[in-house]
């Protein structure tokens, strides 16, 4: 800023009024000392500095009393008024520093040192956006201003100089004196231009809101007029009838007071309202009543059009999923993925999320995370063991005990129209004679119907089209086909070792000592005492057993700070039997020689991956076949395709060719209390049958799974992940595996991949070639490469032959 030397003038002290370079204002003017500044200005030709005062009260100010910055402006106009007081119109030139009141009476005097304007500079991007912004908050701003007028919009828009347009917005806005002299204090125009948006972003939605308070205020006592009108009218005519009832005419009144004020659509509105004249109608104590009033306070409890504000943030969202859940990435990159996409597109309807996955492995509180992430109301339905479609749609309330269904009583617990409702365990549904709740779902999670879905209780519809659903199952076997056609499946797959020792670590043990009022300085567990818990103490894909396991041990700790006066108590490795007993599980129990006729296969259950091994002795006999192990009828045929294809093949396998009329054959699965069925274990039967056959031993540390046809085919089976991950949970090393499911290998976890070795076959000769030491006769057989692991590299190479 350019300054010139301090030059006296007279002075002027404004009350509530601030005065800005080149602007040309008028006001009137009181106090004799400020008339005769003004009558000195005139009779000399000098400028006049104006000035604000600090505290408007004061009568006589001293220089204390004054700002600083004022502005020298030229007198134009002077017009006496009636009553001594005078009206000036007044032209700002520029701004001013005051340094010292030479003069206090009869009129200030002040010793005044004139500010220059900088000099233009070339604008940038950043303040042509600042300036945009600022016309657009003024034009909102003269919109909702009641005295401004358009026309003043006009010289904003026609000047291009950021200083110019911050004073010129600040002499003509309704403002607090010290916002203005903040602006006026500001020399750089640049900065002077940022403050006064601020301010004006501030007194917009000021205004805005004073706007929204009026209109509701006026819309409130026009509707109060109106229904006190009617009531009045509706007394006088109930008088005259002779039909008035004391006690129910403020009950009747609250109920349409009700219906009046809840945002309902015109059709359920107009059916309460029918309600309430059915019940006005009928006797006081009757049955009937009792019902409607029932009807009534429910549906008057529901939210209708009732929101919560959603907050639809994916990099909030990422947090809250990373904090409360480790791994699980593919699970997560989808949730983001829908909150995506409902952040671009608000409106998009009909996406269903279900979570499939073993017991424990964090469905339901993925379902809770999102819920927070989103800031939405949740609701949970259990739907295990519901057989009664009126669960799910309600009952007539013309029954006694009439009720709605779980799904609107959710909502209704919920107080919102868009919560979050958790469908829980909704491959455990049942259906019986009193209909299918799963066909009763099928509106509710369709998004073409559920925005008109219908309780039989409400009788009128509910929009459920806002509702986000969140479904969980432990396998899709048994949802039936067109609900699951209605879903989007997200898979979550067992967690391995390492996952478990994370989650143990970082959310399961504080969890369980804060519950048990334990300190962390009161009790630590080494990553050893959790690694022993998670291999020798729990068999299972998720961490409930192992949260069991983790409670347990505080409990010990516990006892142990009570009753024996220590004051810390330290879990390891080498000590965890003192506090759980002994080790329950041997992950490892892989034979430490090679043995003949036993064979590890895998299997999938719903809790997650298992070994099963596959036993058989060949003893002499008349060539019968017996099965034992609780098999299912599809392991049965197993059994019996892979006798055959190894009579077919008895000659190149070095099998004596009468074997099927001179050897029994007894193929046994253990654990026969538990049932077993399915297509996957064909490969790991026919090579038990060879090897028992043959007398030649299984190689340690494989396992196979796959089906096998009467020709030797091996073909592609379910349930790859969990299957390997019972592997490499199981200490085994190579895994073979039919070659259609070598595709599937990208979905296994990175660990796993980097563990175990894959062996993708066609034939069953690939696979006993390399599982079998056959001293010297597979030279018939086909063999088959490995695939390469993870840690060699992601693009898996071709199968050859």
């Amino acid at each position: 800023m350019e300054s010139n030397l301090p030059v006296t003038m007279p002075a002027l002290a404004l009350r509530g009024l601030t005065v800005f370079p080149n602007m040309l204002l008028h006001f009137d003017v009181g106090r004799e000392a400020s008339i005769k500044a003004l009558d000195e200005a005139m009779t000399t030709g000098q400028p006049v500095f104006l000035v604000a005062q600090r505290d408007l009260s004061v009568e006589s100010p001293q220089l204390n009393d004054l700002y600083t910055i004022g502005t020298i402006c030229n007198v134009r106009q002077i017009l006496r008024l009636p009553g001594d007081n005078v009206r000036v119109m007044v032209e700002g030139v520029s701004r001013g520093r005051m340094h010292s009141l030479p003069q206090t009476s009869p009129y200030l005097m002040a010793e005044v040192e004139e500010i220059r304007p900088e000099e233009p500079v070339k604008r940038s991007a950043r303040t042509e956006a600042l300036i945009r912004q600022t016309y657009e908050l003024f034009e909102r701003y003269i919109e909702l201003a009641p005295k401004m007028t358009p026309d003043i919009l006009l010289s904003v828009l026609a000047s291009e100089d950021p200083g110019y347009i911050a004073d010129y917005i600040a002499q003509n806005l309704a403002m607090r004196t010290g916002d203005k002299q903040a602006v006026l204090e500001e020399l750089r125009p640049v900065r002077r231009l940022e403050l006064l948006c601020r301010t004006l972003r501030r007194e917009v939605e000021i205004l805005e809101l004073e706007q929204d308070m009026q209109g509701k205020v006026r819309d409130q006592l026009t509707r109060s007029q109106r229904d006190y009108f009617l009531r009045e009218q509706m007394k006088v005519i109930q008088q005259e009838l002779g039909e008035e009832n004391p006690g129910s005419d403020s009950e009747l009144t609250e109920y349409r007071r009700k219906i009046a004020h809840a945002k309902l659509p015109g059709e359920v509105a107009e059916k309460l309202l029918k309600e309430v004249g059915r019940l006005e109608k009928q006797p006081f104590g009757s049955a009937e009543a009792t019902v409607i009033r029932n009807y009534l306070d429910v549906c008057l409890e529901l939210p209708w059009g009732k929101k919560t504000r959603e907050r639809v943030d994916v990099a909030a969202a990422r947090k809250v999923l990373d904090a409360d859940h480790y791994g699980l990435e593919k699970v997560k990159e989808r949730i983001l993925e829908f909150l995506a996409v409902k952040q671009l597109a608000p409106e998009l309807k009909g996406q269903i999320i279900c979570l499939v996955g073993p017991p424990g492995v964090g469905k339901t509180s993925i379902a809770m995370s999102v819920a927070r992430a989103l800031h939405r109301k949740m609701a949970r339905i259990s739907l295990g063991g519901v057989h009664d479609e009126a669960e799910i749609r309600g009952h007539r309330k013309t029954y006694v005990g009439a009720m709605p269904g779980r799904i609107i009583e959710a909502v209704r617990q919920a107080g919102t129209s868009n919560p979050l409702l958790l469908l829980d365990e909704i491959d455990k549904l049942g259906n019986d004679q009193r209909g299918d709740p799963s066909s009763a779902l099928l509106e509710v999670l369709d998004a073409e119907q559920n925005s008109t879905f219908r309780d039989h209780f409400l009788e009128v519809p509910f929009d459920l089209s806002d509702v986000l659903f969140l479904t969980t199952a432990n396998t899709t076997d048994t949802i039936p086909r067109p609900l699951l056609d209605r879903m989007e499946i997200i898979e979550l797959t067992s967690y391995t070792d390492e996952e478990k020792l994370q989650i143990a670590r970082n959310h399961l043990l504080p969890k369980e000592r804060r519950r048990h009022g334990l300190r962390p300085a009161q009790m630590k567990v080494t990553d050893d005492a959790i690694r022993e818990i998670i291999r020798g103490y729990t068999r299972e894909s998720g961490v409930r057993v192992l949260e069991r396991q983790l409670a347990a041990l505080c409990r010990k700790a516990a006892m142990r700070l009570v009753s024996n006066g220590v004051k810390s108590v330290r879990v390891t490795g080498d000590t965890l039997e003192e506090f759980l007993g002994v080790r329950r599980f041997h992950p490892e129990r892989l034979p430490r020689m090679e043995q003949v006729g036993v064979v590890n296969g895998l299997a999938w259950t719903s809790v997650g991956g298992e070994i099963l091994e596959v036993e058989v002795n060949v003893v002499p006999g008349s060539g019968k076949v017996e099965l034992t192990g609780n098999l299912g009828d599809v392991m049965k045929e197993s059994a019996h395709a892979a006798l055959s294809y190894i009579r077919s093949r008895a000659a190149t396998l070095g099998i004596e060719a009468d074997f099927y009329k001179t050897k029994d054959l007894h193929v046994h699965f253990p654990e026969g209390a538990v049932p077993k069925d399915g297509p996957s274990a064909g490969i790991a039967i026919t090579t038990a049958m060879v090897s028992a056959l043959t007398g030649a031993p299984v190689k340690r540390e494989i396992a196979m799974t796959g089906e096998v046809t009467l020709r030797g085919r091996v073909l592609p089976i379910g349930g790859l992940k969990e299957k390997t991950m019972a592997a490499y949970r199981n200490g085994i090393k190579t895994v073979f595996l039919p070659m259609d499911n070598q595709k599937d290998l990208e979905e296994i976890d990175p660990t796993v991949r980097a563990a175990l070795q894959f062996i993708p076959v066609e034939q069953v000769d690939a696979v006993l070639a390399q599982a079998l030491d056959l001293g010297g006769r597979e030279e018939g057989l086909l063999r088959a490469r490995p695939v390469e692991s993870a840690a060699q590299g992601q693009n898996l190479p071709s199968f050859k032959q």
